[in-house]
């Protein structure tokens, strides 16, 4: 396997891969890592969207520290 592939795969999973993957190219591999790195910043981007809905349920006096707290 590629080491620098490898690596990048290992960064976005957190841990190390799956033997099974030593069967990818490392165009495979890093093509993965950038999958599983965009579809993360996604999740991500959703999820601060989602907080910033829900804080309109909040009061408004009460948003900046609610704010404050959640995003510290």
């Amino acid at each position: 396997m590629d080491n620098e592939a490898l690596s990048q795969l290992s960064t976005e999973l957190g841990a190390p891969p799956p033997d099974l993957l030593a069967e990818l190219t490392p165009d495979q591999l890093s093509f993965l890592a950038g999958a599983l790195g965009k579809e993360r910043e996604s999740r991500a981007a959703g999820l601060g969207e989602a907080a910033e809905e829900a804080l309109k349920l909040v009061p408004a006096l009460a948003r900046g520290p609610v704010r404050r707290i959640l995003f510290k």
